[in-house]
């Protein structure tokens, strides 16, 4: 699910009025800013870059002035792979709440097979508009959104009847 990767040969373009002594700040933020939050059919979506490990020499290019440079570089990768279980989503008014599968109780089994999928031990089932009790363990505070992970591994949450 989620990996530490090296990837060889990410292209960064360079505008010719980057150059200077502040040249090597303005390529590591380049490569943070278009590499992050792409998805990769080789790597799966690049969630963050690690550290970089080489800004090779640059080239300039005939006719822009721009220089390229290829790097290498060290990210931490979402890629999902068929049959991977991976939690639910729970929307609590405009916040969405993520319960991976190793914040779900122990007991509480995905079942691929049932229609619709779902996480299920004797007398409770998880899917679709179920509702559930959880506790938030995480948030992050984007310009436009808010984000959480939640845990239903503890007594008194799960299933509300």
């Amino acid at each position: 699910m989620f990996f530490i990767v090296k990837i060889f040969d990410a292209h960064i373009l360079l505008h010719p009025s980057y150059f200077g002594p502040r040249m090597l700040q303005f390529l590591e933020s380049t490569l943070y800013s278009d590499v992050e939050g792409i998805c990769s059919g080789a790597f799966g979506y690049i969630i963050a870059v690690v550290s970089i490990l080489d800004i090779g020499k640059g080239m300039v290019l005939s006719g822009s002035g721009q220089a390229k440079f290829i790097t290498r570089h060290r990210a931490i990768v979402f890629k999902p792979f068929k049959g991977e279980v991976m939690g639910f989503f729970a929307d609590v008014g405009p916040l969405t709440v993520f319960v991976c599968h190793q914040l779900i109780h122990p007991d509480m089994k995905f079942d691929p097979t049932s229609n619709p999928p779902s996480f299920a031990p004797e007398d409770q089932i998880i899917e679709k508009n179920t509702r559930v009790r959880l506790k938030i363990i995480g948030t992050q505070v984007e310009a436009t959104e808010i984000f959480a992970i939640g845990t239903i591994k503890e007594d008194h949450f799960g299933v509300i009847d």
